[in-house]
C-alpha cells in the first residue's frame, strides 16, 4: 500500500492493563472507532504511545495487531525514535517485516545532532528501506530542527515524502510550500495549530486528542478542506480547551484520561509515568467533562 500522506493520522496511545501488559482488546476498540470516524492512517510507538518504555517485542505485537485489525483500510506507520543510526535501521527493517507500510522518523534521541549529522542520519535510514518516510520536525521538544536546507538534501530520496510539522511556527508551512511546492506532504503535528496550518495549505493532521475524539477531529479536517470554514471553526473553538492538553509534558496522562472519559481507553500509564491524582486530576477532568457535556452535533462530513 502506497501512502497518501493527507488527512488524519492519529498518534495512538499504547493501552496497558492494570498488570502492566498490553491491552489489545482496548486498543482494538479505539482503533475501530477511529476507522469508523474516517481516519486516514495509524501511527504507533510515538511519544504519545510511550515509545520510551515499550519493548521491541511489544512494538511487534502492536504493529501486527494493528495491521490485522485495519485489514488494508488504512496504512499502519511505525515511529522510530532511537539513539543510534544502526538501531534505527534495524527498527525500520523490523517495521517492514511486521507489515507496517510507513515510518515516522525523529532525529537521534539523547544526542543533539548538528545540521550535517541530522541530515546524514535521515539519509542513511531512508536509503536502508523502501518504506515511505515522514520526518518529524519538532525542535521545541527534541531540540533539533530539520531545516529547509536539510529537506533540500532529502529531496533525492523518493521515499522521504512527508513532514510532521511541529515547529509551532505556522509560517513554516508557507516556507515549505514556497521552497518545495508539493514535493513534501505537510501534516500538522500540534493540535492547537491544526486548523490554522490546514488553511495555509497543510495536507493533514497528526493528532493527539483524536485518540479520544475521532469524529470531531476528522470533521474539522474535512470541513476545512471543503472550504466550509465557519462550520469547521465552530467545532474547533469547542475543541480548543481539549486540544491544549496536547501541549503539556503530561500529554500522555491527559489524553489517556480523555480517552477514558470518552469511552475509548483507560488512564493506565507505564512507570515512571503515574496516573493523575488530586487537584491536577480534578482540573483536567473538569476540562474534559465540560467539553463532553457540550459536545457539538456534527454535520455529515463523511461525504465530503
Amino acid at each position: 500500500m502506497a501512502i497518501e500522506w493527507k488527512g488524519i493520522f492519529p498518534a495512538f496511545t499504547t493501552k496497558f492493563t492494570a498488570a502492566d501488559e498490553l491491552d489489545l482488546p482496548l486498543f482494538g476498540k479505539n482503533l475501530q472507532a477511529q476507522i469508523k470516524a474516517g481516519i486516514d492512517g495509524v501511527i504507533l510507538g510515538g511519544s504519545l504511545g510511550e515509545a520510551s518504555v515499550i519493548t521491541t517485542a511489544e512494538k511487534e505485537t502492536l504493529t501486527k495487531y494493528a495491521v490485522e485489525q485495519v485489514a488494508g483500510k488504512v496504512p499502519v506507520v511505525m515511529n522510530i525514535a532511537e539513539g543510534s543510526t544502526s538501531e534505527a535501521i534495524r527498527q525500520a527493517k523490523l517495521a517492514a517485516a511486521w507489515g507496517a507500510k510507513g515510518l515516522m522518523l525523529l532525529p537521534p534521541m539523547r544526542y543533539k545532532s548538528d545540521e550535517r549529522e541530522t541530515a546524514e542520519y535521515f539519509k542513511t535510514i531512508a536509503a536502508s528501506t523502501e518504506l515511505p518516510v515522514m520526518i518529524y520536525n519538532n525542535p521545541v521538544d527534541y531540540k533539533v530542527e530539520v531545516t529547509l536546507d536539510i529537506f533540500d538534501q532529502l529531496q533525492q530520496y523518493s521515499n522521504v515524502q512527508a513532514v510532521k510539522e511541529s515547529t509551532r511556527d505556522v509560517s513554516n508551512v508557507t516556507r515549505m510550500i514556497s521552497r518545495f511546492g508539493d514535493r513534501f506532504s505537510i501534516l500538522c503535528g500540534v493540535d492547537t495549530l491544526a486548523m490554522e496550518e490546514m488553511v495555509l495549505g497543510a495536507n493533514g493532521w497528526v493528532g493527539g486528542l483524536v485518540c479520544a475524539f475521532p469524529e470531531e477531529t476528522v470533521a474539522v479536517y474535512k470541513l476545512t478542506k471543503a472550504g466550509r470554514i465557519a462550520e469547521a471553526l465552530a467545532i474547533y473553538r469547542w475543541f480548543l480547551p481539549l486540544l491544549e492538553l496536547d501541549l503539556h509534558p503530561k500529554l500522555v496522562q491527559y489524553i489517556k484520561l480523555a480517552e477514558q472519559q470518552a469511552g475509548l481507553g483507560s488512564e493506565t500509564v507505564r512507570a515512571p509515568r503515574l496516573k493523575l491524582v488530586g487537584a491536577e486530576r480534578e482540573r483536567i477532568l473538569k476540562v474534559i467533562d465540560t467539553a463532553i457535556a457540550s459536545r457539538p452535533t456534527l454535520p455529515d462530513y463523511h461525504s465530503l
